[in-house]
């Protein structure tokens, strides 16, 4: 797995988010403060298994040969008293039998950030250093 580090300054709340070799902005909409110049963290998440769930379709129906030309994720976050639901609707551009679609749907389900957002989740935080 890789590395990745968030970086803010004054400029509320603009954060530079990189792996060392690419970088996006992650910022709050005005409504909070922000400058609305890039994702909001939400988006990220909902982004990153938006992400790997549409590289993980086209990564197994070019192996099965299968004619789909486009494959569209959308994600959404629903709170609720319980807790959060993440909800992803797929659309696919192609010829597809029910049988592949209840296939699809089962691949969808076992992409890579998919089985981390429903398994074991820790979170260890530790203060490094402070620089003066």
């Amino acid at each position: 797995m890789g590395n990745v580090t968030a970086q803010i300054g004054h400029t509320k709340y603009k954060t530079i988010v990189s792996n060392g070799e690419y970088s996006i902005v992650v910022d709050e909409p005005e409504t909070a403060g922000g400058g609305n110049t890039g994702l909001k963290p939400h988006d990220l998440l909902l982004g990153s298994l938006a992400s790997c769930t549409a590289i993980t379709l086209r990564m197994y129906i070019d192996r099965k040969m299968w004619l789909v030309d486009d494959i569209s994720v959308n994600t959404e976050m629903l709170k609720n008293e319980t807790g959060v639901t993440l909800k992803l609707s797929l659309t696919f551009k192609g010829d597809l039998s029910e049988e592949q679609k209840t296939r699809l749907l089962q691949i969808a389900n076992a992409c890579p950030i998919h089985k981390i957002l429903t398994g074991s989740i820790n979170i260890e935080t530790e203060i490094n250093n402070i620089a003066l």
